[in-house]
Parts: C-alpha cells; structure tokens; sequence
C-alpha cells in the first residue's frame, strides 16, 4: 500500500477534506493533521514539496488558496504523488470550472467520490480524466 491519506487543506490550516486509508482513530487524526499541517503551511514557496514525519513522507503542493497534502510510504516516489496531486486538481478542474476551496466544502461527496474512483486502499487505479468523471456525470444527469 503507497497511499496513507489525502488532506485538502485551506491556507489557515482548516482541513476541508480527509481521505485515510489506514486505520486511526479520530484523536490520532487530529493530531496528525495539526503536526503535519503545521510544517507544511509553515515552509516557503523555496523549499521542496517533500516532507518526512513519523513514519510517513509527505508529498504536497499548493493550488490557490488550497494545499493537497499526500502521505506516503517511505519507499513511495515523490515525484509520482506530485503527478497524482496534478492529476486530482485538473480532474477537480474539468468538473468544477477552475476547483476552489468553495467548492470543496459545498460538493464534499463529489471530490470524496472523484478521490474513490482515482484511489482504492491506497493504490492508484485510475488516470484517465474522462473515466473518473463519467459517473459523476451520470449522477449529475439523473439528478
């Protein structure tokens, strides 16, 4: 398993969506989200996109007023999680028009079920644009 959790996160550090996908339980959460957010927010634009915390690495990128944050395994390649956080924000794009945080908060089930159809206990199972937005697509119509 490369991928232990997905966090989408607002410039003053407010989680707007959490994806795990190893067990921990909700004061565990808390307090890896505070530690980890608090390093990254705290690094500037200069320093790199990877940061190692307990056992995970931690892959993230910002877009916005919106950092995506990725923790990895140790063994996991940086630049492919980068390439994974491109992927979901252009994929977030297409459906939205130009994704914001506003967006996130009010179409929550919609980017957690984009994230599902992109990732499955931790491994990446799908790339393709069109494929993980065709469902939503259908639902929309049916709506």
């Amino acid at each position: 398993m490369g991928i232990r959790f997905v966090l989408m996160v607002n410039k003053q550090g407010q989680t707007r969506l959490a994806q795990y996908y190893e067990y921990l339980n909700i004061e565990e959460r808390r307090t890896l989200e505070g530690e980890i957010v608090r390093k990254c927010l705290a690094r500037n634009e200069q320093q790199c996109s990877f940061v190692e915390h307990r056992n995970y690495k931690v892959v993230y990128r910002r877009y916005a007023s919106l950092f995506f944050l990725v923790g990895v395994d140790n063994e996991e390649n940086e630049l492919a999680i980068l390439e994974f956080i491109h992927l979901l924000v252009e994929t977030m794009d297409r459906h939205f028009g130009n994704v914001c945080e506003l967006d996130i908060m009010f179409h929550l089930e919609k980017a957690h079920f984009m994230l599902e159809e992109m990732v499955m206990n931790g491994c990446i199972v799908e790339t393709s644009k069109a494929n993980i937005l065709s469902p939503i697509q259908l639902m929309d119509k049916a709506a």
